[in-house]
């Protein structure tokens, strides 16, 4: 709904709610057989111009906020459908930019702390996926000789709820024996490897294994190992997924409405 439209709903939701229980002063006359009615609008058009200036702009302010709201709703709905389980990272990614009285937009918009690389927006349009910086990290600081463009969970990888390989518990341990941490200081010691005889170890193959994180499972015979992450020189390419503008403006058109009708009570409540 433009502003311009917007309008004439506006006068008509104002003409019929204000001074609901103070009734415009009128007129009527007796004239031989004549009954003639007159109307004294001066009040009432000066209280609907100090409606318009004072409240008015800050009602439509918060209408169009509470609508961008129910809008980000939506969008968080849509999530839900297209990813299986999304984190509470990935439903962050949007805010609200309120509306004001001086500056009639709201927008849903991604939050200033979402990199320029955020994974939902190669979700949105599709194409390959850039490294995420747990890729980065382990192509950087890894002794490996091959491509790492992309890492996969193993089948032995501890996932958490989410299906994700979280950075705690595991993988940072096993960041620490490969010396990847991004804190040097994180790394395990000579010292610590000692204290650490007997748990299970991590490593890297150089070869006859498939290239990615192995764990040897503590005092185990040789061989017993399992695989944890899989390195693949191949770029993941996406199709279209998020739909971020899907819907979207038949909400806004859905709720854009009663948003006003109740910005416009409260607007009229407190008016003095």
């Amino acid at each position: 709904m433009t502003l311009t439209s917007a309008g004439s709903y506006l006068f008509v939701i104002i003409y019929s709610c204000a001074r609901r229980d103070h009734p415009l002063p009128g007129a009527l006359r007796f004239g031989g057989l004549v009954l003639e009615f007159t109307l004294d609008t001066r009040r009432f058009e000066a209280d609907l111009r100090r409606l318009e200036q004072r409240q008015m702009p800050q009602a439509i302010a918060e209408a169009l906020t509470n609508a961008a709201k129910d809008v980000l709703e939506h969008v968080h709905g849509n999530m839900e459908v297209v990813f299986d389980r999304p984190v509470k990272f990935t439903k962050n990614a949007f805010m609200v930019w309120r509306a004001k009285p001086s500056n009639l937009v709201a927008s849903v918009i991604e939050r200033p702390s979402v990199g320029k690389n955020h994974y939902l927006k190669v979700q949105e349009r599709g194409g390959p996926r850039p490294q995420t910086g747990f890729e980065k990290l382990l192509g950087s600081r890894l002794a490996y000789a091959g491509i790492l463009r992309t890492v996969i969970p193993g089948d032995n990888a501890k996932l958490d709820e989410f299906g994700n390989w979280p950075y705690y518990g595991e993988r940072n341990k096993a960041l620490s024996v490969l010396q990847a941490q991004r804190d040097p200081l994180a790394n395990e010691t000579a010292r610590s490897k000692k204290r650490a005889k007997g748990r299970a170890s991590y490593f890297v193959p150089k070869h006859g294994l498939p290239p990615g994180i192995y764990r040897r499972k503590p005092r185990a015979a040789r061989g017993a190992i399992e695989i944890l992450a899989i390195f693949s020189d191949k770029v993941p390419v996406y199709q279209p997924r998020l739909g971020f503008f899907d819907g979207a403006q038949a909400r806004f058109d859905e709720v854009i409405g009663p948003r006003l009708t109740q910005a416009i009570d409260k607007a009229l409540a407190t008016a003095r």
